[in-house]
């Protein structure tokens, strides 16, 4: 009888830990589905990188959430997402944020070179814009600057660039990268602000017609004028270049560090490349000759 009731017993927690670990939720870099989360304006590259990692581990499933740069960051905060991608540097208090709300040490995983790129009608005589030019347009009531929405990466990127925030900007709102390309020439005077990420695939049809519509403007800094292209990328020399990163709740080695792990390295940097954008780390090759 005694024999019985340890069996029992023994049975019932066996179940209990069996239930617990059926509940459990595993994932490593080659199994498991997560969600992560980019904003618009690096969709594409997003969507490149999450589906050549998916192709090569076939038991992996990553969603992929179109989200404002800002809210996909407080979405990171909340772990309602794994992984997000972000351009601009984040506020001492954002730093503290994430400190406290995830509990490990901020480590940005930079993977490509995109660019904030100024576009116009093609009936615009305009070929270029100076940096004072365009700080004054930001200043001015006219709100002749098009962005794509408050919270969002472009925005972002240009009032940190001038060291103002957001909302000290005047402008203009058209809601998606694409649709500022597809109305820009229906808005003579005005200037559309997109990613080059939106219209950088080299060989796509869809992007080589959103490139194709518009004239994109160069940038004067003061002493010389430079198109967001990949050699003024490459050096920074483009004034409103910027580093494509993620940044990741995930505290192990799970599918989340997988896919920035892949993205960084060299089948990543080469997805990287074939979008167009700048790939953040060079692999260089050598080449004997006989």
């Amino acid at each position: 009888m005694k024999f019985k009731s340890v069996l029992i017993i023994f049975s019932l927690f066996a179940l209990l830990l069996s239930c617990k670990k059926s509940d459990r939720v595993v994932d490593d870099p080659q199994q498991g589905e997560i969600t992560i989360a980019a904003d618009e304006s690096f969709q594409s590259v997003a969507e490149a990188l999450t589906s050549r990692y998916m192709a090569l581990n076939p038991q992996t499933r990553i969603n992929l959430v179109i989200k404002k740069e800002d809210l996909a960051f407080l979405d990171l905060l909340e772990n309602k997402v794994r992984v997000i991608v972000m351009s601009r540097e984040l506020s001492d208090s954002e730093k503290a944020a994430y400190k406290s709300k995830i509990d490990m040490d901020l480590l940005p995983a930079k993977f490509a070179a995109d660019a904030v790129v100024f576009v116009v009608s093609k009936d615009t005589p305009r070929e270029s814009i100076s940096m004072e030019e365009l700080k004054s347009e930001l200043s001015s009531e006219d709100k002749n600057v098009i962005f794509d929405g408050t919270n969002s990466s472009n925005l972002n990127f240009v009032a940190q660039k001038f060291g103002v925030k957001p909302a000290d900007l005047k402008f203009s709102i058209i809601s998606g990268n694409k649709n500022i390309i597809s109305e820009i020439n229906k808005q003579p005077g005005k200037i559309g602000v997109v990613s080059l990420n939106t219209l950088s695939r080299p060989y796509d049809k869809n992007s080589e017609e959103l490139r194709n519509s518009v004239k994109i403007l160069s940038v004067n800094d003061g002493k010389s004028s430079y198109l967001p292209e990949i050699s003024s990328i490459r050096n920074m020399k483009y004034p409103f270049t910027r580093v494509l990163y993620f940044i990741t709740n995930e505290g192990y080695y799970g599918l989340g560090n997988g896919l920035i792990r892949f993205s960084c390295q060299q089948l990543g940097q080469i997805v990287v490349q074939k979008e167009g954008l700048q790939p953040y780390n060079i692999f260089p090759r050598e080449v004997q000759m006989k």
